[in-house]
């Protein structure tokens, strides 16, 4: 890319501070583990939706810094929050990534305004996963969303290469925009049919879709930005989930990164979500992702399936 344009798009500052504030987050979520208390509340009776320090700490930290960037933006976090509530100045971050600035903006997005837009949040997308040392599950998730589509999105991977050792950096972020491609990472074909699906909520209807594909292999992964990961990575050819569960904030910035890139991102009746700050958090449809040939995987999910799920 060339230099910084000299008056970036509103859409592109907003990218650029998300990318910014996605990698801080990153370094809160393993200062806490370092630490060795995660803080962890469960916001189910059935203790299967953990919240840890990580998640309430990495979300003050990305939904402040973005309203204070941004006076007046819509932000959207998966964890309850205050509109009162002090966060504290070093919590704040108000860097920029340049790469970001460097772009071209689409003519689509150039006049984009703050009413437009809505930023949806994961602070830590896999907090099970996250409590229970799988860490390359562990994603932050920043969406932007213009007039209800995913426009463009963060992926930020706070323990990507831990395992190199203690000393080894650690981290690295993805980032894309509809009609300017996504980066971050490197895509290889994968020949053979393999599905991800959840770890920890599958039910009969999820099991039938995936049988109906007949994978080669089936990846039952934490998160949704990591199971999209996979396909960006070509690790994973499709992720499927026909059930009710995910939110808003676990798919926005998954669908804008996959959907930058040419790959898709619909419910199981083939609707794309809607992001407009008035819509339902939960996505009722389930997912169907693909990197390649989506239509095919819809295509294959078993009308019995179709007929529990919401269109």
């Amino acid at each position: 890319m060339a230099g910084a344009v000299s008056n970036p798009s509103l859409i592109l500052r907003v990218m650029s501070a998300s990318v910014a504030v996605a990698n801080r987050a990153g370094s809160i979520i393993r200062d806490i583990m370092k630490a060795g208390d995660l803080g962890v509340v469960h916001k189910d009776l059935a203790k299967t939706d953990p919240q840890t320090e990580a998640d309430r700490k990495a979300q003050k930290c990305i939904v402040w810094s973005l309203r204070r960037r941004f006076s007046g933006i819509t932000v959207i976090g998966e964890e309850e929050e205050s509109e009162k509530e002090q966060v504290p100045e070093d919590l704040l971050e108000m860097g920029d990534f340049a790469d970001v600035l460097k772009a071209q903006c689409p003519d689509k997005y150039k006049d984009v305004k703050l009413e437009d837009v809505v930023v949806w949040v994961d602070p830590v997308d896999g907090t099970k996963e996250y409590t229970q040392g799988l860490y390359d599950h562990v994603t932050v998730l920043i969406g932007i969303a213009v007039n209800g589509t995913a426009v463009a999105g963060v992926i930020h991977q706070p323990y990507y290469n831990y395992q190199a050792g203690p000393d080894a950096p650690q981290g690295r972020t993805m980032w894309g925009m509809l009609e300017l491609g996504a980066f971050g990472y490197e895509h290889k074909e994968n020949p053979k049919r393999v599905i991800t699906t959840t770890r920890s909520h599958g039910t009969k209807e999820v099991q039938d879709a995936i049988d109906a594909m007949k994978p080669d292999e089936v990846l039952r992964v934490g998160g949704a930005g990591h199971k999209v990961l996979l396909l960006l990575e070509g690790r994973a050819t499709a992720y499927i989930f026909a059930s009710k569960g995910c939110k808003k904030w676990d798919t926005c910035a998954p669908e804008a990164l996959l959907h930058a890139v040419g790959g898709k991102l619909t419910d199981v009746h083939g609707n794309t979500y809607i992001y407009h700050k008035d819509v339902k958090h939960m996505n009722t449809g389930g997912v169907i992702a693909a990197y390649r040939n989506h239509q095919f995987f819809l295509s294959q999910v078993p009308k019995a399936v179709k007929d529990v799920l919401p269109s």
